[in-house]
């Protein structure tokens, strides 16, 4: 199957889904570690597949290094997901996702922070890369 733009735009809004959905159910004072395991039964329940605690691999000058990188949740193995249960999101957070997403070699990563009123409106973030954009559209 060859990844489109469209069908990363629909996995981001089911994904966006399964984070609204663990939200309205839990609401916004627990830990992440709780969130983490309800959004992958969320994933589950919505048939997609993931990748938790995801070891990201270092390649430095022809060489993988072993690290202590780990991303969140990769989805369909194309989706970097990162959670949070924070105040507010700040730069690093997309910096970090930045580097995971071109690490992987993946076009799109959403940050999605349960600790808001709305996830929908505040709660996630999702950046692109160059890599989405040389993508087709369809």
């Amino acid at each position: 199957m060859q990844i489109t733009k469209k069908y990363l735009d629909d996995l981001s809004y089911k994904v966006i889904g399964c984070a609204i959905e663990v939200h309205k159910q839990l609401g916004p004072g627990l830990l992440e570690s709780v969130y983490e395991k309800c959004f992958v039964r969320e994933l589950e329940i919505q048939g997609l597949k993931y990748k938790q605690q995801f070891w990201v691999p270092i390649e430095y000058k022809g060489v993988e290094l072993n690290s202590e990188l780990r991303l969140d949740i990769l989805v369909e193995d194309v989706l970097c997901v990162e959670l949070k249960a924070v105040y507010e999101f700040i730069p690093i957070y997309d910096a970090v996702l930045l580097s995971y997403m071109k690490m992987l070699k993946s076009p799109k990563g959403i940050l999605i922070n349960f600790k808001c009123t709305n996830i929908f409106k505040e709660g996630q973030k999702t950046l692109v890369n160059e890599l989405y954009s040389a993508l087709p559209k369809e």
